[in-house]
């Protein structure tokens, strides 16, 4: 693979179709240049999106919620489980019960 050569700002040669800066003095004809366009009926794809997402969305996040409750809930419960635990290690109750003195 070969490496992009550094492009510089000065005036295009001549195998560059574009003209430089409304320079019309000598400009070829552009060719091979396509335009696409979006129809109007076609721009309103999104016509009512949140309307149908509040029962489309619902019902499609509520089909997943089984597989991602359980993971997420097992990991909150073991969360609040070791703060819970190194609170009570880092007190006097858990120093006096592990057989360690400061």
């Amino acid at each position: 693979m070969r490496a992009t050569g550094v492009r510089m700002s000065e005036m295009p040669g001549p195998k560059v179709y574009n003209i430089w800066w409304g320079d019309k003095h000598g400009a070829q004809r552009q060719r091979g240049i396509v335009q696409y366009g979006v129809s109007p009926f076609r721009q309103r794809s999104t016509h009512h999106m949140f309307r149908h997402y509040l029962f489309n969305g619902y019902r499609r996040l509520a089909s997943q919620v089984p597989y991602w409750i359980v993971p997420v809930s097992l990991g909150y419960g073991l969360y609040t489980w070791a703060n819970a635990h190194y609170a009570w290690q880092g007190s006097k109750a858990g120093h006096l019960a592990s057989g360690e003195h400061h």
